[in-house]
């Protein structure tokens, strides 16, 4: 894995075809941050209920 790494490193990576690979991906930060904070409400309010 080292040599591979080591060669894709030297060759660095292309884009023939010149598109854009990022138009398709939603950014992580707003989808992904409200989506574990609203699990963890969900997980720890029952927890809270039960110690109180």
């Amino acid at each position: 894995t080292l040599v591979h790494l080591t060669f894709l490193h030297e060759s660095g990576s292309n884009n023939p075809l010149g598109i854009s690979s990022a138009c398709d991906k939603i950014p992580f930060h707003p989808y992904f941050s409200l989506k574990d904070l609203l699990g963890f409400t969900l997980m720890y309010l029952p927890l809270i209920t039960l110690a109180l």
